[in-house]
């Protein structure tokens, strides 16, 4: 039980630091861990001012929970990337540049080496589909697959997996980071990209890459 207490206040903690960083505001974005065979996520509809442990929602991945507070209306993206990748938490966000990149209905492409950091060589943007449909569950899965993780999601906002919610989260501030430099790299002309043999280079030194030596 102490284990579930500390994941659920870690998702209360990343809803409020998301607002913080300016990746969310009001009640948009949702947070999970995965938790057992399913996850805990973030109820829909209250926002993370007055978000409380007591609130998150433990549920399975078809779609079932229990206790009095409904989930996000986009659990099934949640779901979905838990039952086809290894990620230990799921972040939902409508950061301003990201989304407006996302409205382009355009990948993020090579235009800075740290876009390689998310799997490949580009971020890609899901196609468009309702929000809280499953059907936006499904083009997000296929824009990811288990090459990446982040990705835009046409006319909507971005979402990112990793380990671990903190990881997670610092991913989604990161994808807003380079977003932002893309677009303002667009609005004085037009990114020279990164090259095929430039990409083995990058992929050769991320694997080392922010790590201090053996002592």
């Amino acid at each position: 039980m102490m284990e579930e207490l500390a994941a659920r206040e870690t998702l209360v903690e990343a809803s409020r630091r998301s607002v913080a960083i300016g990746l969310n505001s009001g009640t948009v974005g949702n947070f999970s861990v995965r938790h057992g065979a399913g996850m805990l996520i973030t109820p829909t509809g209250i926002v993370p001012d007055v978000l409380s442990p007591e609130q998150i929602v433990a549920m399975d991945l078809a779609g079932h929970w229990v206790g009095d507070w409904r989930p996000s209306s986009e659990w099934a993206i949640h779901a979905r990337l838990y039952a086809t990748t290894t990620a230990g938490a799921v972040v939902h966000a409508h950061p301003d540049h990201c989304v407006a990149l996302a409205a382009l209905r355009q990948p993020i492409p090579l235009f800075h080496y740290m876009v390689a950091g998310f799997g490949g060589g580009e971020i890609p943007c899901a196609d468009y589909a309702c929000f809280g449909s499953e059907a936006l569950s499904e083009t997000v899965v296929a824009a990811m697959g288990t090459t990446y993780s982040a990705c835009l999601m046409a006319n909507h906002g971005v979402v990112t997996i990793g380990p671990d919610i903190t990881i997670a989260l610092a991913r989604a501030e990161k994808l807003e980071m380079l977003a932002r430099q893309y677009v303002l790299a667009r609005s004085v002309g037009q990114p020279v990209l990164l090259t095929p043999e430039e990409l083995v280079d990058v992929r050769a030194r991320y694997g080392t890459y922010g790590q201090q030596a053996t002592r």
